[in-house]
């Protein structure tokens, strides 16, 4: 570990600075800065391809060149120099106006136009659109990647073992069963719907001025449409023009988008959960790995630390996500600043985020159905066949069927033998009886199989 992660106060730049690198370029202090670049080079191409202020003609292929240079080629010493420009100003988006015109100064076209860079704009028109541009990547390339493993991995359970019976445990108590292909194909089920709102989620901007109103653009030039050169430049980007907003763009759909990845985190929390109790049931095995330990003191031990591990980063994750869902959109009269240092962690709920479904995809990789505890379990439990037996009786009009099976099966050890002499003596037509006694706790499933291989 280098000596800066071994210094780190919070463990995604320590113990998992590796495993959240490819997050650091978007959502860092550089990403930021970078994005807040890319923001302010393209309006001030915009004006000049808009072709109707004077003062800013179209720019030579050479001129574009340079600006995009500027951004292809932006590294940690450009940061370090708004940083630097920052130190002297006191304002963090300000400086990034200076040091373009540093960037620019030998480039007698541009330096002309060096006045428009920034021009009309508040400062929370260049963050709101660098932090919208910082989700829209990060769901693009690093959050529906991961769940599309996720979902991959569960789809592959789901199938190859459409046809294990399990022992369902409602309240933790026996139950009808399932098959270990339709759990897996339930969560498949759930994740998808909420992936499919993250996917239509859309990701919202706004350059409007200091008050949203276009005040300064029309003071300057009133016959221009400042506001559909707003929503084209905005388009541009791949993201949603936002027509009302005060100073700030009022965070609403970042609430929408936490709010979908909270609920996708739950529901991976219960299934980590749940892997993680039939682990303890042995319904599961975790495939061994020969050099790893499990436990500093009992050598014959697996732990399930990978569904542990997922587990408590999405709560970390959640909480944050949580709590920026229902700050964010709150801020006073046409602005305040408390939603600024806010801002600056969604990249560590995004960092524990996809910590959390890196170990999941682990974990669901390494694990396996156990056959012989599974159907060995469901054998030890014909009790469970109680429920299609009275099923049945109320269909063929037998009376009180629940209250009999209720007095024959509860608090007493059930077999094969003694349920099948239960059916034996029902007044039912041969064939039902025939049905009934076909029965066993390993093929009473219902449309089970079919569910989990349709998914």
């Amino acid at each position: 570990m280098e000596h800066a992660a071994l210094l780190a106060i919070s463990p995604l730049d320590g113990r998992y600075h590796e495993k959240v690198a490819d997050l650091r370029p978007v959502f860092s202090e550089f990403g930021l800065i970078k994005f807040r670049v890319m923001i302010e080079i393209g309006w001030l191409e915009m004006l000049a391809e808009h072709g109707k202020l004077p003062e800013v003609p179209p720019l030579s292929k050479h001129a574009k060149d340079v600006l995009a240079s500027i951004i292809e080629n932006f590294s940690e010493q450009d940061a370090a120099r708004v940083k630097h420009i920052e130190s002297g100003i006191n304002h963090d988006v300000k400086s990034v106006e200076y040091f373009l015109k540093e960037r620019i100064e030998n480039n007698a076209e541009l330096t002309a136009i060096s006045e428009f860079i920034h021009f009309g704009c508040t400062s929370e028109d260049i963050n709101n659109l660098a932090y919208a541009l910082m989700l829209h990547t990060a769901r693009n390339q690093f959050i529906l990647p991961a769940l599309d493993e996720l979902l991959q991995i569960l789809k592959q359970l789901a199938h190859e073992h459409a046809d294990q019976p399990m022992m369902s445990r409602t309240h933790g108590q026996p139950a009808t069963p399932t098959t270990v292909g339709k759990e897996m194909a339930n969560v498949v089920a759930r994740l998808q719907r909420q992936i499919d709102q993250l996917i239509n989620t859309p990701i919202l901007g706004k350059l409007n001025g200091a008050s949203g109103n276009y005040n300064a653009f029309v003071a300057a030039y009133p016959t221009t449409d400042w506001q559909m050169l707003s929503k084209n430049f905005i388009n541009q980007l791949g993201l949603t023009w936002n027509p009302y907003t005060t100073q700030i763009e009022p965070h609403d759909y970042m609430a929408e988008l936490f709010s979908v990845l909270t609920r996708i985190n739950t529901i991976l929390i219960d299934l980590n959960r749940d892997i993680w109790g039939y682990i303890s049931l042995n319904y599961f095995k975790l495939k061994t790995v020969s050099h790893e330990v499990g436990s500093s003191t009992m050598p014959h031990k697996v732990n399930p630390i990978d569904f542990e591990n997922s587990e408590g980063n999405l709560g970390i994750a959640n909480a944050l996500l949580e709590h920026m869902a229902m700050k964010l959109p709150i801020s006073r009269w046409q602005r305040d600043l408390s939603d600024s240092t806010v801002l600056r962690n969604i990249g560590v709920a995004m960092g524990y985020t996809m910590l959390a479904y890196q170990s999941a995809s682990k974990g669901l990789n390494k694990v396996t159905p156990n056959p012989d505890v599974l159907n060995e379990d469901l054998d030890h439990h014909w009790e469970i066949l109680a429920e299609p037996i009275q099923t049945v009786m109320r269909r063929f009009g037998i009376e009180q069927p629940y209250e009999k099976l209720k007095s024959f099966t509860r608090g007493h050890k059930m077999t094969k033998e003694l349920l099948q002499k239960f059916i034996h003596e029902l007044t039912l037509p041969d064939e039902v009886k025939k049905q009934l006694l076909e029965l066993t706790p390993g093929n009473y499933l219902g449309y089970a199989k079919s569910l989990a291989k349709r998914i």
